[in-house]
């Protein structure tokens, strides 16, 4: 790759990009493209933290490139004066946490690419104020591509671990929550890690709680991901961890990603708690400390959300997909005067304002482990605060692909607009009073009795639909209807719609 082109390499706030190369995918993250970039964070910490020669924490998650990409990035620092300090496997959430501590660093690395597949890896930055915004990645990536012979002598190179000491942060939280050591003794909780960063959350979290952890699975690091992706948002992982929770006759079962900024969560009777009832299960939590509170999520939430979020005297603020964009959002509204303690997407990313607006899967577990103690404490089952969250009798998702080599980005657009003026004409739909994404329909009860999301992915060339109805069979009458709607945008790929009518 020319230096030129590490702009490619940046997704969102992060960079990512092919670490493990095959023929019809070649590696992107090079050595080159690698210590580059460390080397231009490392100017950029230096001159953010007003600095000489910045302490750069180095962690990684379980991939298989994990050694050699870490290797790079230590390259990259010291050839720049920065010291570079290796903290080995870790959570990206440890990785920022470290800078609130006192451990010696000014700004840190998180060698990650979350649940993509084994091949690709990515590089994720922090400050002590928080992740890099999309603009200062921009800047980096820029300095990285025009980077000059570095003029400072070599920094130095150490290993020291943190995981543990932010597992025991976790610990005394429940401690001090519960007012007692082991408040989760007699409790079998379960953990499947996906062979991620998450197996630590057992023997250094959950154990010295008093938890029987028996049960737990995949906790060991493995890049290969053997047994399921390790991602709270994949219906295979979901299965996994759901029929170990029914088999070991669990009590709760926690599931996390591969970095562990994102978690899921499974009852004694193996439902899932992901998506709507996990954002429901914390709000009513928050909500219950706090009234009048904003519930920031992602766009693609349930009305039933909605509803349930104002019975418990919140109010539900949809918000752009992106972790970064409800994070921000929850952000705004404080700086408004409205009280915004959670900042959630359906995929499971968290961030609380009482953890730094941190995306924390690790965290947001903790927290519900607190609220399972205490109900437990009060002879209460911990899915009770749940009990009245109204639940859609369908609910499907669907992505709709391009075809290749089109102006997606004009095109998704059009699309969008052209279903809002459909949607404005047609007497059984309306859209979503308040909506800050893509095209939310609403349909009348004689024409599906729900609600259909289009909106432009993030980062690829996808146009993903989301539906949601209060009647069975309703999901498939709405999106009868787009697809007869996109008929007529031929650069639009139907055949993930066509395949639920077959």
């Amino acid at each position: 790759m020319a230096k030129t082109d590490y702009l490619p390499l940046k997704n969102g706030t992060d960079v990512r990009g092919t670490a493990i190369g095959s023929l019809n995918d070649p590696v992107t993250l090079t050595r080159q493209a690698v210590t580059d970039i460390a080397s231009a964070f490392t100017l950029a910490a230096a001159k953010k933290c007003g600095v000489a020669h910045p302490s750069i924490a180095v962690g990684h998650d379980s991939r298989l490139s994990a050694p050699a990409l870490c290797e790079w990035v230590a390259e990259g620092v010291v050839r720049c004066g920065g010291n570079v300090i290796l903290t080995g496997l870790s959570s990206t959430p440890s990785m920022f946490m470290l800078l609130k501590d006192d451990f010696g660093a000014d700004a840190s690395i998180m060698i990650t690419a979350s649940h993509l597949p084994k091949e690709k890896n990515g590089l994720k930055f922090f400050y002590p104020e928080g992740g890099l915004e999309s603009g200062q990645l921009t800047e980096i990536l820029a300095l990285a591509a025009t980077l000059p012979q570095p003029q400072c002598s070599r920094g130095t190179v150490t290993t020291k671990p943190y995981l543990a000491a932010y597992a025991q942060g976790l610990v005394r939280k429940v401690r001090a929550a519960t007012g007692t050591e082991q408040p989760l003794a007699g409790k079998k909780i379960l953990v499947d890690a996906g062979n991620g960063a998450g197996g630590f959350f057992v023997d250094l979290v959950l154990k010295p709680l008093g938890a029987d952890t028996a049960g737990s699975q995949f906790l060991e690091p493995d890049g290969n991901f053997p047994n399921h992706i390790p991602n709270p948002e994949n219906a295979e992982a979901m299965r996994s961890v759901s029929e170990a929770v029914i088999r070991h006759g669990a009590d709760f079962g926690i599931i996390f990603d591969t970095d562990v900024d994102r978690a899921g969560a499974v009852a004694a009777d193996g439902k899932e708690i992901n998506r709507n009832r996990l954002i429901a299960l914390i709000s009513a939590i928050l909500l219950k400390e706090k009234q009048g509170a904003y519930i920031v999520t992602d766009s693609v939430t349930s009305d039933g959300l909605t509803a349930f979020i104002r019975s418990h005297g919140g109010v539900h603020h949809r918000f752009r997909r992106g972790y970064k964009n409800v994070i921000d959002e929850s952000i705004r509204l404080n700086a408004e005067g409205k009280d915004s303690p959670l900042a959630i997407e359906t995929s499971g990313h968290a961030a609380l304002r009482e953890n730094y607006f941190l995306d924390d899967g690790a965290y947001l577990v903790t927290r519900l482990l607190i609220a399972l103690a205490q109900a437990a404490a009060d002879g209460k089952d911990l899915m009770s605060l749940i009990a009245d969250l109204p639940e859609p009798a369908e609910a499907r998702e669907v992505r709709l692909g391009f075809e290749p080599g089109c102006d997606f980005k004009t095109l998704g657009a059009k699309v969008i607009e052209d279903l809002k003026q459909y949607a404005l004409a047609a007497p059984h739909l309306s859209l979503a009073p308040e909506n800050y994404e893509g095209a939310r329909v609403n349909f009348d009860r004689a024409h599906g009795n729900g609600w259909v999301l289009v909106r432009m992915s993030l980062h690829e060339p996808i146009l993903p639909v989301n539906a949601e109805s209060d009647t069975p069979g309703g999901a498939d009458v709405m999106l009868k209807e787009l697809n007869e709607f996109l008929k007529g945008y031929p650069f639009v790929n139907r055949d993930n719609l066509k395949k639920i009518f077959k």
